[in-house]
């Protein structure tokens, strides 16, 4: 298992972080936890043609790489095959326990398509590989416009990136905020992030995004919650393209080249967050390049 390739975009020497190798010139790292304390709670995981930064206090991915090449994407059978990744702890990994008898949805972080390239034998356990529970966060089950463009937007930059235009590396994750609340053993995320970088002219380009499924509902009967196993309240979903840097904010996550790569806010600092940029998406044709 590769896992995630920091070189796969091909950046030039000095075109924005420069060569090919782990951590150096011209990588692309996948956003880390700062801070020792939380970096001692992540396992990263390799996959085929992705990796998962395991956040095991809260049994859900912190943050997900995916390397994509879409000149030679396979279309392959969906298949259900959810699984624990044995290299884990059951207790250390939401599992099938936290999806029965609800309305909750393993939400794919990296979406299964994506790292389902190459050859058929790689391109198969690459799409087995999409379906562990590492990879998956739960979500309300609803589905409308909102979320359908949140699932599409790998294709979107795809179609729009000008050079290399058929490789895309994607970031996606969850944001673990103080009043998630829990849920059988799992504190549920409102948030969820995404980045997508590419490189044009040979030079990193990058683009955020948030979905919030936050409720918008009043006060709420916790206590009558509980006795119920109700999972907590999820809203309508809401996509909106935002800053990188709010995201390295919003998520405590060190985004590296990725924020001065962006092409809605290069040159915001990461101080404070400026939703005055965000942009909320009910259409494709809103989207900032």
């Amino acid at each position: 298992m590769s896992g995630y390739d920091e070189g796969f975009l091909g950046i030039e020497s000095g075109g924005g972080t420069g060569g090919g190798e782990p951590g150096g010139a011209g990588a692309v790292p996948m956003p880390a936890a700062r801070g020792e304390a939380a970096g001692a709670r992540i396992r990263r995981l390799e996959y085929v043609h992705f990796t998962v930064a395991l956040d095991t206090e809260r049994r859900l991915a912190a943050a997900t790489a995916v390397n994509i090449d879409g000149s030679a994407l396979l279309d392959l059978g969906r298949g259900d095959d959810w699984h624990l990744d044995e290299r884990v702890g059951a207790d250390e990994q939401a599992g099938p326990e936290l999806y029965a008898r609800n309305d909750l949805d393993r939400g794919h972080l990296v979406r299964r398509r994506d790292p389902v390239w190459g050859d058929v034998e790689i391109a198969s356990e690459a799409n087995f590989d999409s379906f562990c529970y590492t990879n998956a966060a739960p979500q309300a089950a609803v589905f409308n416009q909102s979320i359908e463009l949140w699932n599409g937007l790998e294709d979107l930059v795809l179609q729009y990136a000008s050079a290399n235009r058929l490789r895309l590396s994607v970031f996606t994750g969850p944001v673990f905020a103080d009043d998630d609340e829990p849920y059988r053993g799992v504190r549920i995320p409102k948030q969820f992030w995404k980045v997508a970088a590419w490189a044009s002219e040979g030079r990193l380009r990058a683009s955020g995004y948030l979905l919030d499924q936050s409720p918008q509902l009043g006060d709420i009967d916790l206590n009558e919650q509980t006795a119920t196993d109700a999972p907590p309240p999820l809203g309508p979903f809401r996509t909106f393209q935002v800053p990188v840097a709010d995201l390295d904010k919003l998520t405590g996550l060190d985004f590296g080249p990725l924020v001065a790569a962006d092409v809605l806010a290069s040159r915001v600092p990461t101080a404070a967050v400026h939703r005055e940029l965000w942009i909320e998406l009910t259409d494709a044709a809103q989207l900032r390049w």
